[in-house]
């Protein structure tokens, strides 16, 4: 099978620790990832659990209502979106 190669950006101390990591358990970086995607593939889903921080998200709600609430009262500035 032909070889490709993905590029993927991350902060460069996570990347360190994920180096370190590696060569402790005797893996290549490029091995541990590429375990990751075959096991992604095999099972079709992430091999592990991935959740919100609930209370985070509760707290941006309730600050989303408090600035509608505001907005509808009168108080504030709307502005357009800036588009990226």
């Amino acid at each position: 099978m032909p070889l490709a190669t993905m590029s993927i950006r991350m902060d460069a101390e996570i990347k360190r620790q994920f180096e370190d990591f590696c060569e402790e358990v005797g893996l290549t970086p490029t091995a541990a990832v590429n375990i990751f995607v075959r096991t992604v593939l095999r099972e079709g889903r992430i091999p592990f659990e991935i959740k919100g921080d609930r209370d985070r998200h509760e707290k941006q709600m309730e600050r989303l209502r408090r600035s509608i609430e505001q907005l509808d009262a009168g108080k504030g500035q709307e502005h357009e979106l800036i588009d990226d």
